[in-house]
């Protein structure tokens, strides 16, 4: 029984506002709008406004003009690169909040129960937006995607501890000052924080560890509840050809993939020396493996130093496609250095693979070492290499193991513990 069909007679369902800088580019766009989708699925009428719209689904709505949206995305990177010094290197690691558009008196937020914010940063939201939309009395969920809740400006802290007392002196600005940007947006965030009652959910559990020991959400409300997944899309066994891989189709395939795979956070170099050890030092193994990697290299120099077989296919649109890269695979890989909760990981579950994996971010909550998967030695790539060669010497279970994430990350298990949520906040209010 749906949520909606549980409803007493003549009850009107749940309306609830989503505000994402995106339905589709970028990783936390794409769990947001599944988590629409979800939604709508058990009858909650739910509806996304949008800085960059890619789909033309009627639900989903993009705020201001082509010129305006510009203008606020321009404004921020230009202040954040006056405060850094006019470096570009990490100029898309911060953000700052400080532009945006006032959707407080959009017909939909309006007409709204609950305010969802996904990711709202680089001109969608400004931090006065978010306080605007905190005074109609709704109550306000901020599902957080990366660090950026809990910091001044970083949306993942690289190590760096000062969002645990008040930032300031941020590498990322290359600063030696404690009165910095990172400290200016950290007082206007305990402002905001201290005037709108927010709800925050980190979708894993390493994420609200991070908000226990942050200045900014300590003494919040942090709740978890983890991404969605449409885990019945994915197949343990190929549908179709797999047209993008060339040569022994025999061989086992480890596979990696990202919107970027030589982003820096993505790890790459250590995946390429872990396969490089197992090609040095076990030949058996890589005689019969090769590594499949989706996604783009803004260098392709990344890959050319991994002496193991291997294949880089792109960027894949095609999901189908993508899918049954994942069922014919037996190892899914990541080096990532931080993962809020890593969906290729779970995709990987879902489609039979074992995950192999650093365990800084929110791979516990996917992974059981040595059940389900391998969890290395943080920057480790010699235990990285022994989890590689582990997985391939399993016998999997496939369908248990899609069964395992079905019963974890659903889009009809999470869509309910989100409606929970909004049931328990719209009482209170």
């Amino acid at each position: 029984m749906t949520y909606h069909e549980s409803l007493p007679a003549g009850s009107r369902p749940l309306k609830v506002a989503m505000i994402s800088h995106s339905d589709m580019l970028g990783g936390a766009s794409v769990v947001t709008y599944r988590l629409m989708k979800a939604l709508k699925a058990e009858g909650v009428d739910a509806r996304m406004s949008v800085y960059n719209r890619l789909t033309d689904d009627a639900s989903v709505r993009q705020v201001g003009t082509a010129g305006t949206r510009g203008v606020r995305f321009a404004w921020e990177r230009v202040r954040i690169m006056a405060a850094n010094g006019f470096r570009r290197d990490d100029l898309f690691k911060v953000s700052t909040a400080d532009t945006g558009f006032n959707l407080s008196r959009d017909p939909w937020i309006r007409e709204a129960d609950v305010i969802l914010l996904g990711w709202i940063n680089q001109g969608l939201l400004s931090l006065d937006d978010i306080e605007a939309l905190g005074r109609l009395g709704k109550p306000v969920v901020w599902v957080m995607h990366d660090m950026w809740c809990l910091t001044g400006i970083c949306h993942h802290s690289l190590g760096c501890t000062r969002y645990t007392e008040s930032c300031g002196r941020c590498p990322l600005l290359h600063s030696r000052r404690d009165n910095d940007l990172s400290r200016h947006v950290w007082e206007r965030k305990m402002k905001l924080y201290d005037a709108v009652p927010l709800t925050f959910v980190a979708v894993s559990r390493w994420l609200a560890d991070r908000c226990a020991e942050s200045s900014l959400l300590a003494k919040r409300d942090v709740r978890v509840i983890p991404n969605a997944f449409p885990v019945d899309s994915f197949v343990i066994r190929p549908r179709g050809e797999l047209t993008v891989l060339q040569g022994d189709l025999d061989h086992d395939i480890i596979l990696m993939g990202a919107a970027r795979l030589d982003d820096h956070i993505k790890g790459l170099p250590m995946a390429v020396d872990a396969l490089n050890y197992i090609f040095d030092n076990h030949p058996e193994v890589a005689q019969r493996t090769v590594a499949v990697f989706f996604g783009d290299l803004r260098s392709p120099a990344a890959l050319h130093n991994l002496r193991f077989q291997h294949f880089h296919v792109g960027r894949i649109n095609d999901p189908n496609l993508l899918r049954d890269l994942y069922a014919r695979s037996k190892v899914v890989l990541s080096s990532s250095l931080y993962e809020t909760l890593p969906g290729t990981l779970i995709e990987g579950q879902a489609s039979g693979c074992l995950p192999v994996t650093f365990g800084r971010g929110g791979q516990a909550d996917i992974v059981t070492h040595l059940s389900d998967g391998y969890i290395a030695r943080y920057a480790d790539t010699r235990d990285l290499a022994k989890g590689i060669l582990w997985a391939l010497d399993q016998n999997v279970d496939r369908q248990a193991l899609h069964e395992s994430v079905r019963r974890r990350f659903s889009s009809t298990s999470v869509a309910r513990s989100y409606i929970e949520l909004f049931n328990q906040l719209v009482a209170v209010k």
